[in-house]
């Protein structure tokens, strides 16, 4: 049979496509669809910094050498990226353009330097002098002289200056929009309270130009905002005598000179400027050139200010208790009595937090270890740990610092960290540490007491809000046993690690392992599918790229194996002909974001199921360390199935992830089910009769 597969990098931007479904939808509430916008632009700055950015690094070498690794030669994917980012930028200013008309419908308006009252210009003159002008730096532009560094990640303002008795020549100027510091939005006063009137930092900035330059005598002004784009690859040197975090922060600041990868501009900028630019900036055809509309750097929407009539959220989402933490019980004692499996933002994140306060304030607790990929700005999981620290109890943390673009977060965690005495793990040479892990150790009675958690998210009160995802508390002697090994491995590896980790018995963990047991449950589904007997797999990833995995359910699929995959995300594998029984395979995309590993395996009724950090991608399975956590109690595996069944019923977020990528919507004349609504009902259910 000869195999297809749809590149990795082609599925990515579909996926950005189906956030972008989301803004165009016009069921969705108006302040959710600018969001929406704000999470396509942030997705799209990623991709040319990583993905766009890897194949231009390919480019150097022989393709036919690696193009197994991207199915297709990179200059060919390149190509067809860009003609897609092209037409998605296109809908992007369509759909943005239609919301503007809805925002005025609701009396908010986005005012720009050439729409404002007189009492407005006012304030935005005084604005400017207090507030914006000591953060704002013009660069003068020569043909002569050497282009300025560019932030990665900042919006700039391309201007061009002409004195009206001179107009056959102009001189030009570059200004970064300072938005790191002052914010993006401004709300201006407005005459009629009824009325929102926001305006946005780079046009401040533009009304104000005449004074910035009012010392060179321009009195003609034309300001279009613009960005670049650059390889986000952190490359690290082999210097021995460097230890790992000066590494990454050397890394960090080489990440700056990255070469561009995207070049955006307001189609409406001077044509001499944009030359000037694309010249100073050494771009060529082959490098994304992308006119736009006015506004950039779209990211910055997803904080965009709360204008509107208060949207409410129906009180079914909000978050609540989890029914075993309802009654007041320590968070401790409940778990030492059965397992609980929290899943977010429908449960509360609190008992997560509760659990690391306890164990930091009883006498008897001696250790904790626990792992930390991303936490949130002002992390409650950091306070707990420090409080832990200075009672005396052994923290240990194992804080990834290649982390992609929290590496500097992670660098100034750890330099808080070490000073309280807590133990900071650095990871494993040329391998990152993504298993979410969390370890307690308590001795009392001459007893040694262990407990702790497994997620599929990082430990993260904040994104835990708006991440779909799973987290598992438990006693359980052989998960703990697994734990323990897990950071005796991180703590002293040894060449042999790999081997250590393979003893694991409730845990599957990368590397290898975990690509081995996956096959060998799916190689069991063959069996009885070749047999006549039921036969079926179940996997919920963010992204599904690995050739070995993806051949290997290709093969159940051919023997009869019924498959659902349900992939937010970048989704390689095709439907083939051949296939005795045809892949389900869907994404969902809603208001939280779809972020859980979960993984099904019927095996002769025995139902093997497992929560897992990994997705079924070869950086994740062969270069990370990660972990899969069986779950054995009945209770549980119940639960997690239908809420699988659940999402797989979906009918109205739900898209089919076929060949060609059409990213078409689900729709039938069964019951509406829109999931994330009914796995909330579900689990409330579940709350009033435990």
């Amino acid at each position: 049979m000869s195999l297809h597969f749809n590149p990795r990098d082609i599925t990515w931007l579909a996926f950005n496509e189906r956030v972008l479904q989301e803004a165009m939808d016009e069921k969705v509430p108006l302040y959710l669809r600018i969001r929406f916008l704000g999470i396509f632009s942030n997705n799209s700055d990623e991709f040319f910094r990583v993905r766009v950015a890897g194949l231009k690094r390919a480019m150097d070498f022989k393709e036919k050498v690696i193009a197994e690794s991207f199915y297709q030669p990179p200059s060919k994917i390149l190509q067809r990226i860009n003609e897609i980012v092209i037409k998605q930028q296109q809908n992007f200013d369509k759909t943005w353009k239609k919301i503007l008309s809805e925002m005025a419908d609701h009396k908010v308006y986005i005012k720009t330097a050439k729409n404002l009252t007189a009492p407005q210009k006012e304030f935005v003159r005084m604005y400017f002098d207090e507030v914006v002008e000591s953060n704002v730096i013009p660069i003068l532009l020569h043909e002569n002289t050497p282009m300025p560094y560019l932030r990665d990640k900042s919006l700039y303002l391309g201007v061009a200056m002409r004195k009206k008795d001179w107009q056959y020549s102009s001189n030009y100027a570059i200004i970064e929009i300072p938005s790191r510091f002052v914010g993006r939005f401004v709300l201006l006063p407005t005459e009629n309270p009824e009325e929102k009137n926001v305006m946005l930092l780079e046009d401040v900035i533009t009304f104000n130009l005449p004074h910035i330059f009012s010392y060179f005598g321009y009195d003609e002004f034309a300001a279009n905002a613009f960005k670049v784009t650059k390889d986000a690859e952190l490359d690290l040197d082999n210097d021995i005598k460097t230890n790992f975090a000066e590494k990454i922060e050397k890394g960090i600041k080489n990440r700056r000179k990255g070469k561009p990868t995207r070049f955006v501009f307001d189609k409406d900028i001077d044509k001499a400027l944009l030359e000037l630019l694309i010249r100073k900036l050494n771009l060529t055809k082959k490098d994304s050139i992308i006119p736009g509309g006015k506004i950039h750097n779209f990211k910055h929407f997803m904080d965009f200010p709360d204008v509107f009539e208060a949207y409410e959220k129906p009180i079914e989402r909000t978050s609540f208790t989890h029914p075993s933490f309802e009654h007041g019980e320590r968070i401790t004692d409940v778990i030492m009595k059965h397992d609980v499996l929290l899943s977010f933002p429908y449960h509360k994140y609190n008992p997560v937090i509760d659990l690391l306060r306890e164990a930091a304030m009883d006498p008897d607790v001696k250790s904790i270890q626990i792992t930390a990929y991303r936490l949130a700005s002002s992390s409650k999981i950091i306070n707990a740990l420090i409080y832990a620290a200075r009672n005396g109890k052994e923290v240990t943390v194992m804080l990834e610092l290649q982390a992609r673009f929290d590496e500097e977060s992670n660098l100034e965690w750890k330099e808080m960290l070490e000073p309280e005495g807590i133990i900071v793990l650095v990871g494993l040479p040329n391998k990152k540490v993504h298993a979410k892990l969390c370890i307690i150790k308590k001795r009392t009675h001459n007893k040694t007491i262990q407990y702790g958690f497994v997620s599929t998210g990082n430990f993260n009160e904040k994104t835990a809000r708006i991440y779909g995802d799973h987290l598992l508390m438990t006693s359980d002697r052989n998960i703990m046993a697994d734990i323990n090994k897990v950071f005796n491995v991180l703590k002293k590896p040894k060449e042999d690690y790999i081997s250590v980790l393979k003893t694991c018995k409730n845990l599957l963990v990368c590397p290898d392992f975990m690509r081995e047991k996956i096959i060998h449950h799916i190689d069991k589904e063959i069996e009885e599918a070749k047999a006549g007997r039921r036969s079926e797999i179940i996997v919920k990833v963010n992204s599904m790229s690995d050739r070995g995995l993806i051949e290997k359910i290709y093969a159940a699929a051919q023997a009869g194996v019924v498959i659902k995959i349900i992939v937010r995300g970048i989704y390689c594998a095709v439907n083939q002909k051949e296939f005795k029984e045809k892949i389900k395979a869907i994404s969902i995309v809603d208001e939280y974001l779809e972020h859980a590993r979960v993984m099904y395996f019927y095996n002769k009724g025995a139902e093997d199921i497992y929560i897992s950090s990994a997705d079924w991608m070869t950086r994740n399975l062969d270069y990370r360390i990660e972990a899969a956590a069986k779950i054995i109690d009945k209770d549980l595996k119940k639960e997690l199935k239908e809420i699988l069944d659940i999402q797989l019923k979906d009918n109205v977020k739900a898209r089919i992830l076929d060949k060609k990528l059409s990213n078409e919507y689900i729709r039938n004349d069964k019951k509406e089910c829109r999931s994330q609504i009914e796995i909330y009902k579900y689990l409330k259910a579940k709350k009033s009769i435990k």
